[in-house]
């Protein structure tokens, strides 16, 4: 592969051949820090490298504790999570039959001709469960 290197202001460039293996090396470089091929060239020639302040394998370490401490805890609360999905899928059932009875209930009031009570607090009880 054939890289040309051109500058900003003049008419001078640079012309370099590369291998097959490099570039697909600068191309694993590019996917893996996010940035294109052309920028991860210009980095390694102008030499702007960030240096590790050392340390890197004790944080390297603290991630790999803090990811194990994770997923135990993903194991402790998982069936937590589970139930409480059921008890919500419970109660938006529950709401339904509630919502069921008070049309039913109204409904009887009216035959009766009675007056219809109007709960509102009971009724945003239901939305409530059946929106979560």
């Amino acid at each position: 592969m054939k890289l040309i290197i051109k500058p900003n202001r003049g008419f001078g460039k640079i012309e370099v051949e590369i291998d097959e293996e490099l570039w697909g090396e600068i191309e694993r470089l590019s996917e893996r820090y996010g940035v294109s091929p052309e920028r991860v060239i210009e980095i390694a020639l102008k030499g702007e490298f960030k240096k590790s302040k050392g340390g890197l394998e004790g944080l390297e370490e603290k991630a790999r504790e803090l990811e194990e401490r994770t997923w135990e805890l993903e194991k402790e609360y998982a069936p937590l999570r589970f139930k409480a999905y059921g008890l919500s899928e419970d109660n938006k059932v529950l709401a339904i039959e509630l919502s069921g009875l008070i049309a039913e209930n109204s409904g009887l009031k009216r035959f009766l001709r009675m007056k219809p009570e109007r709960n509102v607090e009971l009724r945003k009880l239901i939305s409530y469960y059946l929106q979560g």
